[in-house]
């Protein structure tokens, strides 16, 4: 197992498994259905942003310098501009009826906002003082966003609905994407049952599984392949992550990471070849995670804890998925908040503390009796990181759920 530094063992975990990582191989799709996806090569712009001389009101456009002093004389209106229309041409002292959006007349400079004019039928009349007039004035000029060629998009863009926007507007029919990262989820334990079923006081239903499930769904550049169940006997892991594994990229193994009796998960994958890169991080809770790497994929061990399973899953398992899509950075880039009833509780480890936002949108502590309390995870809306050395009010380090 690979040594980690002790400055900020998390992040050097993520980061030492994520370089044994595999990323998804590129495929073509067409450019309308891939909000969610990861762009594997750059997006280049096939046009000039905007890519004429455009109003940026409604309006009328006009050349400037045949703008009399007069005002008064009213000026003949000979076309209507609209969007999506080519440009007129601007008549000698004429004014052009102008939509947001539309083409310039060519021969404009200018264009004055409808709410500074008088209309009439056929004409308009100005009514601002000349001087508060300039060249250029509600224009928006051809490539002042950005010119044909330029980079807009970076390869490793998750397509968020703003960057869809940008791939209506300059990619082509097709999009080179990062394939979708296959995932399963394997849930080791005798005890468990299924969703639903009768259960005595002392058996237990399964929780991490449909945790795990709902939580990779919501991520439209994840293929959540399958869930199974899986009985605490070394042979019958090895034989159902064999049996999984070929069909996916990363594997989430929730239970049997720790160092009871019936804990199969690490010697599994010793035994199948994997490389175990971290166990049991100095965190609360989800110490026992476990993190290996075979043939290029991710075997990833979770506490069998509810609350564990939750927190480990998004701040380990959440980055290397996103390594293993090819989205950059990998690394969430970090939120932080302040937490408005902090105590002066702390451990000798990285502490996970789930917090919820109140009907005042402040940030509170959620009163939790342990790794194993569904009811409070359930209350919660995320969690904070307390460091080891310091702890208060913050603006600590906070992931959403």
């Amino acid at each position: 197992m690979a040594s980690l530094p002790q400055f900020d063992p998390v992040e050097a975990a993520i980061a030492k498994l994520a370089e044994r990582l595999a990323v998804v191989e590129a495929e073509s799709c067409l450019a309308s259905p891939i909000s969610g996806r990861v762009l594997a090569k750059p997006l280049i712009a096939d046009r000039d942003s905007p890519a004429i001389d455009v109003s940026a009101m409604d309006g009328y456009a006009i050349r400037l310098a045949e703008l009399t002093e007069d005002l008064q004389a009213a000026m003949p209106v000979t076309a209507v501009a609209a969007a999506g229309c080519k440009p007129h041409q601007l008549s000698s002292r004429s004014a052009v009826k102008i939509f947001t959006g539309a083409g310039v007349p060519q021969g404009a400079d200018c264009v004055v906002r409808r709410e500074d004019t008088v209309e009439s039928p056929g004409e308009v009349k100005i009514t601002v003082p000349r001087e508060a007039l300039r060249t250029g004035q509600n224009i928006r000029y051809r490539g002042e966003n950005g010119k044909v060629g330029d980079v807009v998009l970076a390869a490793g863009t998750l397509v968020s609905p703003p960057v869809m926007g940008a791939v209506a507007t300059f990619a082509p029919m097709h999009v080179v994407v990062r394939r979708r990262v296959r995932v399963a989820v394997l849930n080791t334990g005798d005890e468990l049952k299924s969703v639903g079923a009768e259960v005595e006081p002392w058996q237990i239903r399964d929780s991490n599984g449909p945790l795990l499930e709902g939580w990779l769904r919501q991520f439209p550049w994840i293929d959540f392949v399958e869930r199974r169940h899986v009985g605490d006997e070394l042979e019958s892991v090895k034989r159902a992550i064999e049996e999984c594994l070929p069909s996916v990229d990363a594997l989430f193994l929730t239970g049997g990471v720790s160092m009871g009796d019936a804990d199969f998960v690490p010697q599994a994958i010793a035994e199948m070849g994997g490389e175990t890169v971290f166990h049991r991080l100095p965190i609360r809770p989800g110490k026992p995670v476990l993190g290996a790497a075979l043939a290029g994929k991710l075997l990833l061990g979770l506490p069998g804890n509810p609350v564990s399973v939750a927190v480990t899953s998004r701040v380990i398992g959440l980055p290397l998925l996103r390594k293993i899509a090819g989205i950059e950075p990998f690394a969430e880039l970090s939120s932080r908040c302040l937490v408005s009833d902090a105590d002066d509780k702390k451990l000798p480890m990285v502490w996970y503390r789930l917090v919820k936002i109140d009907s005042d949108s402040a940030v509170r502590l959620v009163g939790s009796q342990g790794s194993g309390d569904l009811v409070s995870l359930a209350q919660s809306d995320g969690f904070v990181e307390v460091p080891t050395e310091a702890w208060g009010a913050g603006p600590w380090r906070v992931r959403w759920w």
